[in-house]
């Protein structure tokens, strides 16, 4: 009995084992190095509901993307007509279509994984295919446009193309690996180990599915497994910055290359890096060691998202106690359709940059890169001791609650009614200061409780519209516009912010969609204003463009910006409200956002 008892147990663990270790040796995730400095990645594919719901929501903004293509093509036509073809007919795989159409046509696998990550700094794209030959055309066909083909190489038994930039000493390599493809930008003299690698032809020692720092990256933060990325800032600032890394290496030899024949300075001496480069990169780095980011939760209903930046102790520590006293800054409070708190506790803020300052300065850089920042701590050590003088060294916060908004035919600006807070340790002597500055506001006397008190006739003549003003014990708040009197108490006995909570927002959908209405009548306004006034100009020809050239360039971007706004108007229309959050916990600096959709 024992024996069998064994038996099943040992089977229990080989087929848990197999299933722990089985991974697709040939997933976009098994080609990355493991100390990649960044990397972005689907650890699994959507659902087709939530997918036939993003593809829904993206062919509502492709008209305006083409439209920005064609534009850009139209501007590109005299300096470069050969590149202009290129993105005119990459506009027209586009055009009339929709993203799952342009897909199936091209080769590009909707329901595959995709990789984008750096060998080295260098950025390396894997995509997987479900028609190669697809894509092949698809290439081919830009390269006909283009006119020209790109050069073609082979390395061992695979074929690629590549396009050399002289310029910035780099060089694209694109390519058809398996059912993936492949494109990197690389140093124009890219070693065959790193073009191996590059291709697939060589694998990682230790792959980052291997080690699997995304996934748990997605499991500590609560990513879901369709997008996480991650910035590895204490691998990426040593290989910008220390004179290292291979491609940043061609770009800087490029640069210095320009910059000698301009100036006869030796090229040798242009790229000198100093041996403090490096571990002062990695000094910074400490500071802020990563970045990470992915969607916390994606459906047809709901996009939202979290971005974290991981910050040195200290720095955390500094803020994620902190508990700053302005009024709406905490949940619970009645939002406004456009509702913006953020904290600004100078006094805190002094202190913790004061001592940055004076790090700096007890131990400044000394690699040449990184001087700069010697001379701008100096000054922000300056700056600091007069930022304490009140009402600036007494500030809190400040809000923004936007409650309607239109525009005006007869102003540049926009009817609004509204309330602005401004959060103090001391808001008498921050309306003292306001009634010297302001001689009409000198007989303000601000009712107590937190009630509304109207300024004077001279004060809302500035406004255009009737204003208000209520004190409270950390805050002054500013109402202006027809009903605003009756919110500003209620406005003042908002929650305060949590310890560590730094900003929220929250924006509803209508008042997104007034927004946009807004901005596209002064875009369609000063298009009118500048369409008259060249009107009104002799026609000349400026250099290589002509009058003929400016009208076509002045209709695409006309027709670039009525589809822009055509798409975010359709957006807009489906958004019910976007809510987004800032705070500092023991860890680090954490952004939450959360789209709601009708």
């Amino acid at each position: 009995m024992q024996s069998r008892t064994r038996f099943i147990a040992l089977g229990l663990a080989c087929v848990a084992l197999a299933a722990c270790t089985h991974k697709d040796k040939n997933a976009p995730l098994a080609f990355v190095p493991a100390d990649t400095p960044y990397a972005v990645a689907n650890l699994d594919v959507l659902d087709d509901a939530t997918r036939q719901a993003l593809l829904a929501q993206a062919d509502l903004q492709l008209p305006s993307q083409v439209a920005q293509m064609e534009a850009f093509a139209t501007r590109l036509q005299a300096k470069d007509p050969d590149a202009a073809r290129l993105v005119r007919a990459f506009a027209a795989e586009y055009k009339g279509k929709t993203i799952e159409a342009f897909a199936q046509a091209n080769g590009f696998d909707l329901k595959g994984r995709f990789a984008l990550y750096g060998e080295g700094m260098a950025p390396v794209l894997r995509i997987e295919l479900t028609d190669p030959k697809a894509f092949e055309g698809f290439v081919g066909r830009l390269e006909t446009a283009y006119g020209k083909k790109l050069d073609t190489a082979t390395l061992a038994t695979q074929n690629y193309r590549r396009q050399v930039f002289p310029a910035s000493g780099t060089e694209l390599v694109l390519a058809v690996v398996g059912k993936q493809m492949v494109a990197a930008l690389l140093p124009a003299d890219a070693s065959t180990a790193l073009l191996r690698q590059t291709l697939g032809l060589d694998r990682p020692a230790k792959s980052l599915q291997d080690e699997g720092r995304l996934a748990a990256l997605a499991k500590d933060k609560g990513y879901a497994k369709w997008l996480v990325g991650q910035l590895d800032l204490g691998r990426a600032l040593p290989l910008v910055i220390g004179g290292n890394d291979p491609l940043i290496a061609a770009i800087e030899k490029a640069r210095a290359d320009a910059e000698s024949a301009r100036t006869g300075e030796p090229v040798a001496n242009l790229l000198k890096t100093a041996p403090s480069c490096a571990p002062e990169a990695s000094r910074i780095a400490a500071r802020v060691p990563s970045a990470s980011f992915g969607y916390t939760r994606l459906d047809a209903k709901h996009q939202d998202g979290r971005f974290d930046v991981a910050l040195a102790d200290d720095i955390a520590k500094a803020f994620s106690g902190l508990k700053v006293e302005l009024p709406g800054l905490g949940e619970g409070g009645a939002a406004a359709p456009f509702d913006l708190s953020l904290a600004m506790p100078v006094a805190e803020l002094r202190k913790f940059w004061s001592a940055q300052a004076d790090a700096v300065a007890a131990k400044p850089f000394t690699c040449p890169k990184l001087a700069d920042l010697n001379e701008g701590f100096a000054k922000l050590g300056e700056f600091l001791p007069k930022s304490a003088i009140p009402p600036f060294g007494n500030l809190l916060g400040l809000r923004f609650a936007l409650d309607s908004l239109s525009a005006d035919k007869t102003s540049s600006l926009p009817n609004f009614t509204g309330r602005i807070v401004l959060g103090s340790s001391d808001p008498a002597g921050l309306l003292a200061l306001s009634q010297q500055m302001l001689p009409a506001l000198a007989t303000l006397k601000p009712a107590a409780n937190g009630a509304a008190t109207a300024l004077p006739k001279d004060v809302v003549t500035m406004f255009g519209a009737p204003a208000w003003l209520a004190t409270g014990d950390k805050a002054l708040a500013l109402g202006i516009g027809a009903g605003e009197d009756g919110k500003l108490a209620g406005t003042l006995h908002d929650p305060a912010g949590e310890p560590g909570q730094m900003a929220r927002m929250h924006l509803s959908g209508a008042m997104y969609l007034d927004w946009l209405k807004f901005m596209e009548q002064k875009a369609d306004s000063y298009a009118a204003a500048a369409a008259e006034m060249s009107k009104r100009d002799e026609p000349t020809i400026n250099g290589d463009t002509t009058p003929a050239d400016e009208a076509a360039q002045a209709a695409a971007d006309a027709a670039r910006t009525k589809a822009q706004f055509a798409a975010m108007e359709a957006q807009a229309q489906r958004v019910d409200r976007i809510d987004a959050e800032l705070h500092v916990d023991e860890h680090g600096m954490v952004v939450t956002s959360h789209t709601t959709l009708k």
